[in-house]
């Protein structure tokens, strides 16, 4: 476990290799992120970091989260997350994280809520496949049979059925970095991350062998 980012998905582009190869790469807006807590596995029963991110006016902060942020000393922040770490004495409160934390190379974890579709028939959320469309079959984008008549006379749970697509959180893993700004506070990371732009985003070390 180690420590990570928040940032804000800016959009997709298009770089070049040096081989003259097109690549499509995702441009994030990583940090700056203030450290505001520091979580004690003899007090809180774990260990962790506390911090936060894109920076907001007080007037809309409540009373009790503006102590917490003049506790730690920085200003408000929009995005709060904690990271789990191994150990807390390398970071002090009020410390700044930004993406010299990450390396040109390096492969990375991007956490975010994907977009939400709405409500979804079979063929758009499972990609199933749909039926005749000609000779009155009557039966074009149907989910088909639902289960068994007399027994059990219900639906097992788990069948892919029409419902609510999107808007769930989503771990892309194994991205890499492929430059850094530190100046604008940037991260390219080849390929996609989940979410629409604009969108709040946890990056972190890859998790050797997660899935």
């Amino acid at each position: 476990m180690s420590i990570g980012l928040l940032g804000k998905k800016l959009g997709m582009t298009q770089i070049y290799d040096e081989n003259g190869m097109a690549m499509a790469v995702t441009l994030i807006e990583a940090g700056p992120c203030p450290v505001l807590q520091k979580r004690d596995p003899a007090k809180d029963g774990y260990s962790a970091v506390q911090i936060g991110f894109d920076p907001q006016t007080p007037k809309n902060v409540t009373r009790p989260m503006l102590g917490h942020f003049k506790k730690a000393g920085v200003e408000p922040q929009r995005c709060i997350r904690e990271m789990r770490v191994d150990d807390t004495g390398e970071y002090e409160v009020g410390q700044t994280l930004g993406v010299d934390l990450f390396n040109v190379g390096e492969d990375v974890d991007v956490c975010g809520v994907t977009k939400g579709r709405g409500f979804a028939g079979t063929i758009k959320r499972y990609r199933t496949g749909r039926g005749p469309t000609t000779h009155g079959s009557h039966y074009h984008r149907r989910p088909g049979s639902s289960g068994a008549s007399a027994d059990p006379s219900r639906v097992f749970k788990g069948k892919k059925n029409p419902g609510r697509l999107g808007g769930v959180r989503v771990t892309t893993r194994g991205l890499k970095i492929v430059d850094t700004d530190p100046s604008k506070n940037l991260l390219v990371v080849k390929g996609s991350v989940p979410g629409h732009n604009q969108g709040y985003v946890v990056i972190s070390k890859r998790l050797k062998g997660g899935k």
